[in-house]
């Protein structure tokens, strides 16, 4: 099947919680404007940045669909179908097809890991099969599912297992070999970049599509970095990109992108609410000290928001 590429920055959204962690669908409508006007090109719903593995079935169509409906056909929506249960994953994709989205995505499965790039096919095929007519992209995140060998010994294969594969999403930092695969036939497939900090990277090896967490509250930012670097100002993409790897080290001082960034996204005025156990819980004291430090980087000064108080 032909698919056309995606262009630009593709965020991951968090799923907006309450306080005890039921799913708030009443604010996607408010999160899905706000990530149009920050001119990201569409969003990959209930990846790792949505909490996917802590979501029953129901919840996570319930949250594919009210992302639909509220993009409005104004951002591409890309439905995470993954997860270590096939039926599950089959059952996601063809909901997915229905609900009308763009593409399905799926991770490696994490508990009983595929072995061989053969053993990881077999596992795929079966939920690219149920959505035979979107385009399927594979989820290459090695940090949470160990399954770690190159991407470039699985994409030979793949032409006769998966017809409607498009692509990878690659959150990972093996730069060989993600050239070898957005070199692989002349560029055949689409290797989406998953690593904000080092988007730069991504893009000199011919990325044309991100996918991440930060895309939610500094897409700004990273349209800047994008911008310098398709104007050949290397110097100012590389000053920019510092300002994602401090924001980056300060997500992580407070239990990494999830857990703080839901807090951001309170403090722009967007409140996706506390993670679901066994992500950490923020406190009062702790969001207070997470907004000064990055106060302390200027962060407030790059997304242009009035800052909630906590």
């Amino acid at each position: 099947m032909k698919i056309s590429k995606l262009q630009g920055l593709i965020a991951a959204p968090f799923t907006p919680m309450d306080e005890w962690g039921n799913i708030r669908l009443e604010m996607i409508g408010r999160y899905a404007s706000h990530l149009i006007n920050s001119k990201v090109s569409g969003v990959f719903v209930c990846g790792t940045t949505g909490e996917w593995p802590s979501l029953t079935t129901e919840e996570r169509e319930m949250v594919l669909e009210k992302w639909v409906s509220c993009a409005d056909g104004k951002l591409i929506i890309i439905s995470h179908v993954g997860g270590d249960c096939l039926s599950q994953s089959m059952e996601l994709a063809s909901h997915a097809v229905k609900s009308g989205v763009y593409a399905i995505g799926s991770i490696a499965p994490s508990i009983f890991k595929p072995r061989t790039p053969n053993e990881l096919l077999s596992f795929l095929a079966p939920i690219a099969s149920a959505a035979p007519h979107l385009p399927f992209y594979y989820y290459h995140m090695p940090s949470i599912t160990g399954v770690n060998f190159p991407v470039s010994e699985l994409l030979p294969l793949i032409q006769d297992v998966i017809p409607n594969f498009s692509g990878v999403k690659f959150t990972h930092s093996d730069f060989n070999d993600m050239q070898k695969c957005i070199a692989f036939e002349n560029g055949r497939y689409q290797i989406l970049h998953g690593f904000d900090e080092v988007l730069l990277c991504g893009l000199s090896l011919g990325a044309k599509a991100a996918v991440g967490s930060t895309f939610n509250f500094l897409a700004p930012l990273y349209l800047k970095i994008w911008k310098a670097f398709d104007n050949s100002d290397s110097a100012q993409a590389r000053e920019l990109q510092q300002l994602s790897v401090k924001t980056v080290n300060v997500l992580n001082k407070y239990g990494g992108a999830i857990v703080a960034g839901k807090a951001i996204m309170e403090f722009i005025g967007i409140d996706c609410g506390q993670c679901r156990l066994p992500l950490r819980k923020l406190t009062d004291n702790d969001k207070a000290s997470l907004r000064q430090d990055l106060k302390n980087i200027d962060f407030f000064k790059v997304v242009r928001h009035k800052m909630k108080s906590v």
